[in-house]
């Protein structure tokens, strides 16, 4: 379970905001954070007059939101310095980028809290939430901040109908968390069928519900990661993301609209 936070148990947790507080609080896996208190000391040299957020990062966007966009972990120095998750990277460059031009976020950039930004209908978050070495949380890890994702799926399960998983071990990574039911009781969890889905680059699937009269069913769409390595070598191209994310708003119940085009 995740510790520091004064014990906070995720199950009692009853609502997004204080949700979002006690993750903040978290010291529960020692190798992260060391490593990310270390980040934030020694800083990288363009950011040497920043304070840097230096704790686990919450999830950001919509309270009651329709889809859900999940990463890997925050980067070291982009939401572990910014506190606000894929904000002040260059991978949160390319996702908000996409999002702002499928009509979900109301500008293409994300710097910094306070900066402006508001996501439409959308939650983004990630099973790990502490910045990790070499960006490769262990499987022990990963594991210890699982109660955090799964209980704010449970959060959202009045009003979530699809979700975004950026990579293949996001998409790992989610799964489980999908098919186990909420320890709170709110939620009863998808059926994940066996042998599993595999990851792939718009990959769909349709979850049902373990219990039908209490939830709906769940869209989940595979992306590649929105990663340099990705994003640099033209794997994952700006129009492949936004078409993934368009289907998936699409199928959230959203209806966003994208920013005019000059001369459009």
């Amino acid at each position: 379970m995740p510790g520091g936070a004064e014990h906070v148990d995720p199950a009692r947790v009853r609502d997004l905001p204080a949700l979002d507080a006690a993750v903040s609080q978290c010291r529960a896996c020692p190798r992260l954070v060391a490593w990310r208190e270390e980040v934030a000391a020694t800083k990288r040299a363009a950011f040497r007059d920043e304070t840097y957020w230096g704790r686990p990062v919450p999830g950001f966007g919509a309270t009651a939101a329709r889809l859900m966009i999940v990463g890997l972990a925050p980067a070291a120095h982009g939401g572990n310095r910014t506190g606000r998750m894929f904000t002040g990277d260059r991978s949160g460059d390319v996702l908000y980028a996409a999002m702002h031009a499928v009509g979900l976020a109301s500008q293409p950039t994300a710097v910094a809290i306070g900066d402006g930004l508001e996501v439409y209908g959308t939650r983004l978050t990630a099973p790990v939430r502490c910045a990790p070495p070499a960006n490769k949380p262990t499987p022990e890890e990963r594991d210890r901040c699982r109660p955090w994702l799964a209980r704010e799926l449970a959060l959202l399960r009045g009003t979530v109908r699809a979700v975004v998983v950026l990579g293949g071990w996001g998409w790992q990574a989610l799964l489980p968390v999908l098919a186990t039911p909420d320890p709170a009781g709110g939620h009863p969890g998808w059926v994940v069928p066996r042998p599993r889905p595999v990851f792939g680059h718009g990959v769909h699937v349709t979850l049902e519900p373990a219990d039908a009269t209490s939830a709906a069913p769940l869209e989940v769409y595979g992306c590649y990661h929105v990663s340099q390595q990705n994003t640099f070598t033209g794997r994952l191209t700006p129009a492949m993301l936004e078409d993934v994310l368009a289907r998936a708003a699409r199928a959230a119940g959203l209806d966003p609209t994208p920013p005019a085009r000059p001369g459009g």
